[in-house]
């Protein structure tokens, strides 16, 4: 396993990669590495000859009174891991090296940034697609493998791609979930051990949903009420969100819903807050 921090560098060795033919996966990520992180590794592993995994914890992608500087990083204990999975590239640019000085570019969906978790964070999914565009201008991965966990964040990176002709595959992976139902995050690592115990409610939640929706119930509104429900029952979370959207193109739904929709959660413990989500169909 090679450790990269330069641009130059990993594409000199991208480029010989390319020149025997070998496909190129990337799976990009903030560090602190979980098993949810292992399994995105391992589907990249599975389908492409070689597998890049970037650790970079964005600063543009962080609102000025988020979790910056307490994000969780240990990047000696991300390296052997990956090295563990067998990972052939590790890139671990700094922050200077992927913003450099006068940049001024940014690249922006202009309406799915802008609802759902990018009402709530400002600016946040600008940070995004702006560094995953960088990223695949870097690496120019054949594909590139995202948690569906971050449901938003895949659909906005998918429609990006769309929108800007890019080569590359988007693959979405299940969320990977603890024993207790609660979806793998670094930012479980910061929660207090009553909030961690207290967290899973995020689950048992969207199992309520699924369960009612296999039922029969196609209200929008009966589904969401089912949902406050569970998650008011535990004193420790603060809702943030609850948001049930057309699964494939996150539209508003009104009414009765027809097709498979997706159930959006936005939960905080303290100061951490946790996204969840499920997909339902029938």
């Amino acid at each position: 396993m090679k450790v990269i921090s330069t641009i130059a560098d990993l594409r000199a060795a991208l480029k010989d990669e390319r020149r025997k033919g070998r496909t190129i996966g990337l799976v990009p990520t903030m560090g602190y590495l979980h098993i949810g992180h292992m399994t995105l590794v391992r589907q990249s592993r599975k389908t492409c000859d070689v597998t890049v995994t970037s650790i970079f914890v964005n600063p543009t992608q962080f609102g000025p009174n988020e979790d910056l500087a307490t994000y969780p990083r240990d990047l000696d204990r991300d390296l052997k891991l990956l090295e563990a999975e067998g990972v052939d590239y590790v890139f671990t640019p700094t922050a200077a090296e992927i913003y450099r000085p006068g940049a001024e570019t940014i690249v922006e969906t202009t309406l799915l940034s802008r609802i759902l978790i990018g009402r709530i964070r400002p600016g946040h999914f600008r940070g995004v697609t702006t560094v995953v565009t960088k990223l695949f201008n870097i690496v120019q991965p054949d594909r590139a493998f995202f948690g569906e966990k971050d449901y938003q964040q895949l659909a906005i990176i998918r429609r990006m791609v769309a929108d800007l002709d890019i080569p590359v595959e988007i693959v979405g992976v299940p969320t990977v979930r603890e024993e207790d139902g609660l979806a793998c995050s670094s930012r479980n690592a910061l929660l207090r051990p009553e909030d961690r115990k207290a967290a899973p409610v995020l689950s048992r939640a969207l199992d309520k949903a699924e369960a009612l929706a296999v039922q029969g119930e196609r209200s929008a509104s009966a589904l969401r009420k089912a949902i406050l429900k569970v998650l008011e029952s535990e004193p420790r979370g603060l809702v943030e969100a609850v948001d049930i959207r057309d699964a494939a193109d996150l539209a508003k739904i009104t009414g009765k819903f027809q097709n498979p929709v997706v159930v959006l959660l936005t939960v905080r413990f303290g100061k951490v807050r946790l996204i969840d989500q499920r997909v339902i169909g029938w």
